[in-house]
This record gives C-alpha cells, sequence and structure tokens, in this order.
C-alpha cells in the first residue's frame, strides 16, 4: 500500500508541478489563448498553487517532517479539480474534464490512505 501510494503522489507532484510551471511561464505561443480563458493574476495564483501542492505531496513525506501535510496538500487538489472540471464541463471541453476527474480521484484516494490507512510516520526525535 505504501509503494502505491508513493507512486500516486509523484505521479500527482509530476502532474502539478508541470502544470502549475505551465501557468508560471507559459510557452509563449499559448500566451494568447491562456489569457482569453483566464486573467494573468489567476494564472499566476494557480501556478504558485500547483507548485506548492507538488512540493506538499512529497516532501514533508520524504522528510518524514509534519508528514500530515501530504493529505493536507492532497486535499487542496481535491479543491482546484473540482473547480476545474466545474470550469472545463461549462466551455464543453470533455477531455479536459476526464482528466481532472482523473486526477480529483487520485487526489481523493491519496487524502483518504494517508490519513486514514496508511499514514507516513513522522520523524522521532533521538
Amino acid at each position: 500500500m505504501n509503494a502505491l501510494m508513493w507512486v500516486m503522489q509523484v505521479a500527482l507532484a509530476v502532474a502539478f508541478f508541470a502544470h502549475g510551471g505551465l501557468f508560471l511561464f507559459p510557452p509563449a505561443a499559448a500566451v494568447e489563448q491562456m489569457n482569453a480563458s483566464l486573467p494573468r493574476w489567476f494564472q499566476l495564483f494557480l501556478g504558485v498553487a500547483e507548485v506548492l501542492a507538488a512540493i506538499g505531496l512529497t516532501l514533508p513525506g520524504l522528510t518524514r517532517i509534519k508528514p500530515w501535510l501530504v493529505p493536507c496538500a492532497a486535499a487542496g487538489i481535491i479543491v482546484v479539480m473540482i473547480s476545474a472540471t466545474i470550469f472545463h464541463l461549462m466551455r464543453g471541453e470533455t477531455s479536459s474534464a476526464i482528466t481532472t476527474i482523473v486526477l480529483l480521484v487520485l487526489a481523493a484516494a491519496v487524502t483518504y490512505v494517508r490519513w486514514r490507512v496508511a499514514p507516513i510516520p513522522s520523524r522521532t526525535s533521538g
């Protein structure tokens, strides 16, 4: 179970780090289209939030310092993915909505398992 959770956490972290990076540093060819969809300030907010979520999914677990932050980061992703799914469905972007639903399910699984079933133990002092 622990290995599966790490695979899911790393997969989510890679996806959100890449997508957050895209919002923070969009390719020149995509800037106009992205700005037409979302205001730049919101893209920056999402980019920072997604990069921080990627860090929150991995770093606390790797260091075992405050590992309870892992399910918190995954729970934050759930909120973002619900919003993203609604956004894409309202725009008729079914394939993007399916992608966000898959990420939502992965984040929900990480949240539940890392909170209730197989939490990452804290580093013990000593």
